[in-house]
């Protein structure tokens, strides 16, 4: 038999009957009575990955949103809580979850620490807002409210001597207990007794009975702001000359520096900047016949000067590479390196670990191929075998090596070709002693891999943008990203072209494909990138092939970037806007609206609040004019259809008025294939 007052934490009153005899029978009540407690239900919440196998992903001082399915028995109130702690600590903190609705509960919490957390959900039965909203009721309907006055003063008597009652609090409900004593009219003391005040006190101090928490306990790692918001650029060290005959250095670098950073970019990443192998060398356009002065590919990874923990002798020394490092934060930007996990036959390793490589039967070593192609410059180390655990080992140190030279960033060659496990275990090792370690995940392939390399720990991930150019498609894409649950734990990085790729869509579509693909990946995606030479829309490719001519990877270039057909401009000016406006610093607060003309896409990103609301028209035919009707989002902002609403125009500066929901854009891919715009609702600052 059950009886409910709700004296204890976590449990009613109860009185035991007689136990059962039988096999098992010593303890079936005390399993019983375990079950019979936990009568609030937590289900459906989110994020939960994979059932708990995997964190998801928030950023420090930002909003990061739980919800779950929290409902009882019955018509009694429940309330209901987040729990969370740093992981690998034992007291949990607690912050209240708001409802929703259809038993629907939310909450939103800012972890302010770079690390691991853990997080759980708790409900439990509210007695006292059950008695607060049914006495009302009751006396509304001129029902007599003496036994129910009772039953109140009962309910806040037990949470004066309950465990969460501070001090103060329980002095405080001894008052009202006082002050209720002496109070002879029921409609005072129901008054005294249901008011906010005693209910605020209440929900701090109550027993909260048939506390139920959720079976499992849920991990969140919580990055710091690059690791979702940032913006990158590409560069070849030895490519930073004026004379292709001279192989540049990390000091030709430090000479770039200004000139990046006032693009706006937050990240400078490198190619790999190891000893580049003889063995096979690739000469230009990957020829099979190099000649001498060709520099080889920096994909081909080792020589006798060594392997991945050596740099290439042309380019530097190593207190050359960090000062580069330091030249580089005093410009306010980051050095991310390749992480390549792959050798040219000259490699050392390969004579001192010959158990990591694959071997034909002749006794060959394999090199690398992904038919039809074959890179007779690389052989790839195989991970398990005699391979586990030293080269596992071997490859954490690695990577260790390069962060106390200043590299907290890794864009990561083609991960999915290496284990799963692997990568967890690697990037856990690495996270476990840099937190601020930020991996980049370069794997275009099928879709669940590319979400299970997200899961296991990358920061970041390549993505389909560089292939979605009708609005359909990228309306479809970006829901998936944004909308789905792979926006809890995977975050694209929208690169617009990389040294690898040369999209079809900008080999043909000039300066105003250039600055259409720049405003969708800046604005769409927390991060996105550029190889250098996109600012001066370089784009001659291989014929048939999404490739560049002359590329970078098999010779060095010299590069006139003061080339009058460029878009330093554009990139300047949306960095600039990424930097000041919140708006664009989220991801999934992202919207598609009408603009009825399937070559303009219209969107928008807005801050919670209102307060930061941008509107984005893009032309996607980088050859004709085009318009379109679309609405103006007044219904987000509570306003009529007929509503006026002031407007910025982020690129001019220039302010005026939308009057009514409905409005016409023209947009001239030859003048400015884009428009931005700041809606100003009523009463906000200008």
């Amino acid at each position: 038999m059950l009886t409910g007052a709700g004296a204890g934490k976590g449990n009613e009153q109860q009185s035991r009957a007689a136990p059962p005899q039988g096999p098992g029978s010593a303890e079936q009540p005390d399993r019983l009575m375990q079950l019979a407690s936990k009568r609030i239900a937590i289900e459906g919440v989110e994020p939960e990955i994979d059932g708990g196998r995997f964190p998801a992903k928030a950023v420090v001082h930002h909003p990061f949103t739980i919800e779950a399915d929290i409902f009882g028995d019955g018509h009694e109130s429940i309330d209901a809580c987040l729990l969370f702690r740093p992981a690998g600590t034992q007291a949990w903190s607690e912050q209240p979850m708001e409802f929703l609705e259809n038993d629907r509960w939310r909450t939103t919490i800012v972890f302010p620490e770079n690390r691991l957390y853990e997080y759980t959900l708790a409900g439990w039965r509210d007695l006292f807002g059950t008695w607060r909203k049914e006495i009302a009721k009751k006396h509304a309907a001129g029902i007599p409210i003496v036994l129910e006055l009772e039953e109140g003063r009962r309910l806040l008597d037990a949470a004066q001597f309950s465990e969460r009652a501070s001090k103060a609090d329980a002095a405080e409900i001894k008052q009202v207990l006082q002050a209720f004593s002496l109070l002879q009219n029921d409609v005072e003391r129901l008054g005294l007794l249901s008011s906010d005040a005693v209910a605020a006190l209440m929900k701090r101090a109550a027993v909260r009975t048939n506390f139920s928490q959720y079976d499992h306990v849920l991990e969140v790692f919580v990055d710091r702001k690059l690791a979702a918001i940032g913006a990158w650029y590409e560069l070849f060290p030895r490519s930073q000359t004026n004379d292709a005959s001279r192989h540049g250095t990390f000091d030709d670098v430090i000479k770039r520096l200004p000139y990046i950073r006032d693009l706006g970019f937050d990240v400078l990443y490198f190619p790999p900047i190891h000893p580049i192998g003889q063995t096979n060398k690739k000469g230009k356009n990957n020829s099979l016949t190099p000649s001498p002065a060709d520099p080889g590919s920096p994909y081909a990874i080792g020589s006798e000067h060594g392997g991945h923990e050596a740099i290439e002798p042309k380019l530097g020394t190593f207190a050359d590479f960090d000062r580069l490092v330091q030249a580089a934060r005093e410009h306010n930007l980051e050095i991310a390196l390749d992480f390549a996990i792959q050798c040219s036959p000259d490699h050392p390793w390969i004579k001192s670990h010959p158990e990591w490589f694959d071997w034909r039967p002749d006794g060959s070593i394999k090199y690398a191929e992904n038919p039809p192609k074959k890179y007779e410059d690389i052989v790839n180390v195989h991970f398990y075998r005699q391979a586990i655990p030293s080269l596992w080992y071997t490859l954490r140190d690695i990577v260790l090596l390069w962060i106390n030279h200043g590299v907290k960033i890794f864009r990561v060659d083609n991960p999915h070709t290496k284990p799963f496990p692997f990568w967890e275990w690697l990037i856990g090792e690495v996270r476990a002693q840099h937190p601020d370690a930020i991996f980049l995940s370069e794997a275009f392939t099928r879709p669940k891999v590319m979400k299970r390399l997200a899961k296991v720990g990358f920061n970041q991930s390549y993505s389909y943008f560089t292939w979605r150019n009708a609005k359909w498609e990228l309306e479809q894409y970006l829901t998936e990203l944004t909308q789905e649950e792979c926006r809890h734990y995977m975050r694209p990085n929208f690169f617009l072209t990389t040294h690898d790729i040369n999209p079809r869509y900008l080999q043909n579509s000039g300066r105003p494909g250039f600055q259409t693909r720049l405003i969708l990946g800046a604005t769409l995606a927390g991060s996105y990138g550029v190889y250098n030479g996109f600012e001066i829309c370089e784009s001659e490719p291989v014929p048939g092939k999404e490739e560049y001519l002359n590329s970078e990877k098999y010779e060095i270039r010299t590069w006139d970037f003061d080339k009058p057909e460029n878009v330093k401009w554009d990139i300047e000016f949306i960095n600039r806007l990424r930097r000041e406006h919140k708006a664009l610093q989220d991801f999934t607060n992202l919207t598609f609206y009408n603009a009825w003309n399937d070559n303009i896409i219209y969107y928008g990103k807005r801050t919670a609040d209102f307060s930061d609301f941008l509107l984005f028209h893009v032309c996607l035919d980088p050859h004709n004019q085009q318009g379109a009707d679309f609405e103006v989002p007044l219904w987000e902002l509570g306003l009529p259809d007929d509503a006026s609403i002031e407007v910025e125009d982020m690129v001019t500066g220039h302010h005026f008025t939308w009057h009514g929901k409905y409005q016409h854009i023209h947009l001239d891919p030859f003048y400015k294939p884009y428009a931005i715009w700041r809606l100003i609702p009523p009463g906000a600052p200008r």
